[in-house]
């Protein structure tokens, strides 16, 4: 009798786990833009509870067409194998743990449910409504500043590298639901639209340039997404509205106006500026093509960019030291897997593309084809895929994005 009710008690428990899960899901998306440890457990226990519920043959059958888990597979799978060409192996293992999100995503998607994706979205857009409003707490001098964040910095559970591009999503979807809803009561309207506003000023009075490229991307996205196939409308309408919120940024935002100004300053003067942030951006990318053309099929491994790329700022630039981070995805999957690594990142794009674009529903179709194309574009200032919010982020809205859903049931 005790082993029978043992069992019965299992199997409850294991029916009960997709449920559970997708609530965690919820948590998740929540908790992602505060805490980097809460993140990694609640991941944590989505995976325990996967290896628990054991269905793996049904739960292969029900992801093994997905291009997107196929490629996010491959991109992890390439970070495993390119250990055989590294000589730092103990880096390589550091790097390889960075990227056990895109092993997850997978098993994230696996618990998505159908009905449960407005929380989803809402999760994650209150958790940076909330990021906000302390943000300017802070910078009203209302709250104490604490942790890492300060008066002109007010970022306190993320660096500004981090936060702005979660914001600049965050404001996609707040701005699409604006201009794509119609049926929203006129009170949601404003309410949603008031974020927007405060959203959108909260980009620029942090110093986060990626998330600043992301908003201006936003806005080139929702103008060809209102107008679809109106190409005229849609160059007009992005152009004047990204001027104009380029002009009221420029001209009211002074982190914004003096860091743009010193970005173009420290460009078209390089070599007097090396050292600067944008000139040790760019000393990395231009050694780092060096180092790729020297190895463009596989690159040099997982664990060899730091110690690469330091002999190759010995060489060309002694006066400029090596980061173990370039601050470019493009530039480290370069380095490390050369060709058949900017094809794997480029795979991976694709096939979200690809599949948004097949998608019978219209917010999933706007928003799988956002998704990749704000990350496209952040990745030219940072390795976001390395970083554990941006990349934990990405990988759960892709769970979330890409998967097969009913298309007889709304979203």
């Amino acid at each position: 009798m005790p082993v029978m009710l043992l069992q019965h008690s299992y199997q409850t428990f294991r029916d009960k786990i997709e449920i559970f899960n997708s609530h965690l899901l919820i948590a998740l998306l929540f908790f992602i833009p505060f805490s980097t440890a809460l993140g990694s457990i609640l991941s944590g226990f989505i995976l325990i509870f996967w290896l628990c519920e054991a269905k793996f043959s049904e739960q292969y059958k029900q992801l093994k067409g997905n291009r997107v888990v196929i490629a996010s597979l491959l991109f992890f799978a390439l970070h495993v194998v390119g250990l055989l060409w590294t000589a730092d192996i103990d880096w390589g293992l550091h790097t390889v743990k960075k990227e056990w999100k895109f092993l997850m995503l997978p098993i994230f998607m696996l618990y998505v449910r159908q009905e449960h994706i407005r929380y989803y979205i809402y999760a994650f857009v209150l958790a940076m409504s909330i990021s906000e409003l302390i943000s300017y707490g802070i910078w009203f001098e209302q709250i104490p500043a604490f942790k890492d964040a300060t008066v002109s910095n007010p970022t306190p559970f993320m660096t500004h590298i981090t936060y702005n591009p979660l914001l600049a999503i965050a404001i996609y979807l707040i701005a699409s639901d604006i201009i794509f809803h119609r049926s929203h009561s006129n009170y949601k309207r404003v309410v949603y639209f008031l974020f927007f506003i405060t959203m959108t000023m909260n980009m620029f009075i942090t110093g986060g340039r990626s998330g600043q490229a992301m908003l201006f991307v936003v806005v080139v996205l929702l103008s060809f997404q209102y107008f679809s196939g109106r190409l005229i409308k849609s160059i007009i309408t992005s152009a004047v509205l990204g001027s104009f919120v380029f002009f009221l940024a420029y001209s009211y935002s002074s982190i914004f106006s003096e860091r743009f100004d010193m970005a173009i300053h420290n460009t078209l003067n390089y070599d007097q500026n090396k050292g600067s942030s944008v000139g040790q951006r760019l000393t990395f990318a231009i050694n780092g093509v060096d180092v790729f053309l020297e190895n463009p099929v596989l690159g040099v491994g997982t664990g060899d960019l730091p110690s690469t790329m330091q002999e190759a700022h010995r060489v060309n630039t002694p006066e400029i030291k090596a980061p173990n981070n370039p601050h470019n995805m493009y530039v480290m999957m370069a380095v490390q897997f050369g060709l058949v690594g900017l094809v794997t990142l480029a795979w991976l794009f694709y096939a979200q593309v690809k599949f948004a674009l097949n998608n019978s529903n219209s917010f999933m179709r706007r928003f799988g084809i956002a998704l990749p194309v704000l990350f496209l574009v952040a990745n030219l200032g940072e390795s976001y895929f390395s970083v554990h919010a941006t990349s934990l982020l990405f990988c759960v809205l892709s769970a979330v994005t890409y998967r097969e859903y009913d298309s007889n049931k709304s979203l």
